[in-house]
């Protein structure tokens, strides 16, 4: 049985047809590479919305004078709902996300501490954002709407309810 083995891979024996014959039986398949020789182009990576969202947020609230994000409503339930054993903090609170292919667009609502310039905290928050999500997306920042729900007073206290477990 070796023998017939060997017989059939020889080259120019009868049933295996080899380079120097001509005809339909003498096919050639040519493999091309999509991508070229770059591996890091090969495929496609996507980004949800809510990667970009948790990025923003947590950019944003790293400036000096940004106190909360979110308008009060949402603060309310989301304090509450970081209160629930085994709730997380709400990262993307107060941060829309709209991602394309190769572009996003953010808009987020924020509270400033009263006391600060508000366009100096807003084109911080701009800055470090557009910074952030650039650096960790790859994507290009179109915009970055902000608003500004509310001003946090010194005498006023926070939304979060106290919690009743101690």
């Amino acid at each position: 049985m070796s023998d017939t083995t060997a017989e059939r891979n020889r080259p120019g024996a009868p049933g295996n047809e080899s380079a120097g014959e001509s005809g339909d039986q003498n096919r050639r398949t040519s493999v091309t590479k999509k991508g070229g020789g770059d591996p890091a182009g090969r495929g496609r990576t996507t980004i949800a919305d809510g990667v970009v969202e948790k990025i923003a947020g947590m950019a944003a609230r790293d400036v000096v004078g940004v106190h909360a994000m979110g308008s009060g409503l949402s603060r309310t339930f989301g304090a509450v709902r970081d209160r629930v054993p085994g709730g997380k903090p709400a990262v993307t609170r107060g941060v829309k996300a709209e991602v394309g292919e190769v572009q996003t667009a953010l808009d987020l609502e924020i509270v400033v501490d009263y006391g600060v310039s508000i366009a100096e905290v807003a084109r911080d928050v701009r800055e470090n954002v557009v910074s952030a999500v650039e650096r960790m997306t790859g994507l290009e920042v179109v915009e970055v709407n902000i608003a500004v729900s509310d001003v946090k007073l010194p005498e006023e206290e926070d939304e979060e309810p106290e919690s009743r477990l101690q």
